[in-house]
């Protein structure tokens, strides 16, 4: 894992005042409303927090942190690096009913990490990885993609919860990015991303129909690099190719800081228990309209000489790097079931 470049910007802030600013925002502010937590409800989230274990954050960084993952009752999570120093860290605030759960390092120097509030969510006996077997592996293709399916860079990873009358099988993933440039990288890139994401379908169609299937109901949930919401989206069709579903989300804000690109996804299949559970609230958090509201003008006067479109757009890049160090560079993900 590589970090992303350490601000220069000295800014310190009280961290009790920004954790009220955004409880605050997540309540006034229009289409970002999450549901409170409810003895007859579960709410899942997903975050990639980044590069969690190689950014030098502050006590008061994992606290707010720890504060957004404290609202919901079980979490996913994405970007965690193989020295647990900053995991350890973030439990450190959260509650001690708060139980963590990851895998092995994979790719990048990951691990894929389940935290969940162990008052309301049982964890059951299946723990695992979705592994494709080199003789199932010629199965995973996609029209127009000539390229083998060669095994996933980071293993997706599952367990089995369960709360309240519900059980389920939930995936965490972080699928390959790759890059972007140049253009002949990118095409492969993409097309690497989409078999991974289409093995994730795959896997969980089957598991569905298995008769010999631990729980029939799969909720696959992370960052799945997906760049657009869009059927005509590479990543997107093969995400859906086997009848796995993507609630709409009642915010209109993306999962990146940009908000243009929708990476973090959660789905489902729409005839299993799941979809009847689904209380058909689900979205975006976008944290960083609220959080460190100080800084932002101190950016915005720094640049007070240039024109209007030029200030804000200094200001908004020295803001997301701010951001994306101490916090993250994607906002949680989050989805209502009834239990």
């Amino acid at each position: 894992m590589v970090a992303f470049p350490k601000p220069k910007v000295n800014f310190t802030y009280q961290v009790n005042d920004e954790i009220a600013g955004l409880r605050q925002y997540e309540q006034a502010a229009a289409g970002r409303d999450i549901p409170d937590k409810a003895s007859d409800r579960l709410l899942i989230a997903s975050w990639n927090i980044a590069n969690l274990g190689v950014q030098q954050r502050r006590d008061d960084d994992y606290r707010i942190i720890a504060d957004l993952i404290s609202w919901f009752d079980l979490i996913a999570l994405q970007e965690v690096n193989d020295n647990l120093e900053g995991l350890r860290k973030l439990q450190s605030f959260l509650l001690p009913s708060y139980n963590l759960l990851f895998s092995d390092t994979a790719g990048n120097s990951e691990r894929l990490t389940f935290v969940y509030d162990s008052s309301k969510v049982a964890l059951l006996q299946k723990v695992g990885e979705i592994a494709i077997p080199p003789s199932q592996q010629k199965s995973i293709k996609l029209p127009g993609i000539a390229m083998p399916f060669d095994g996933f860079d980071r293993n997706p990873y599952l367990a089995a919860f369960r709360a309240g009358s519900f059980s389920f099988i939930l995936v965490n993933v972080h699928l390959y990015f790759g890059k972007m440039t140049p253009k002949p990288m990118a095409e492969t890139s993409i097309q690497r991303r989409s078999l991974e994401t289409y093995a994730v379908a795959r896997w969980a169609d089957n598991r569905r129909r298995s008769k010999n299937s631990y729980l029939h109901d799969v909720i696959a949930i992370g960052d799945f690099n997906l760049p657009r919401r869009d059927p005509e989206d590479p990543v997107y069709r093969a995400l859906t190719r086997k009848g796995l579903k993507l609630p709409k989300h009642f915010t209109a804000v993306g999962s990146s800081l940009s908000g243009e690109d929708h990476y973090d996804q959660v789905a489902f299949h729409p005839a299993a228990t799941t979809d009847s559970e689904f209380s058909g609230k689900a979205g975006v958090f976008d944290y960083d309209g609220a959080i460190f509201n100080t800084l932002w003008d101190r950016f915005m006067t720094e640049h007070q000489n240039l024109t209007p479109a030029k200030q804000k757009k200094k200001a908004i890049t020295a803001f997301r790097a701010y951001l994306r160090y101490y916090i993250s560079d994607h906002r949680p993900l989050w989805v209502e079931f009834k239990t």
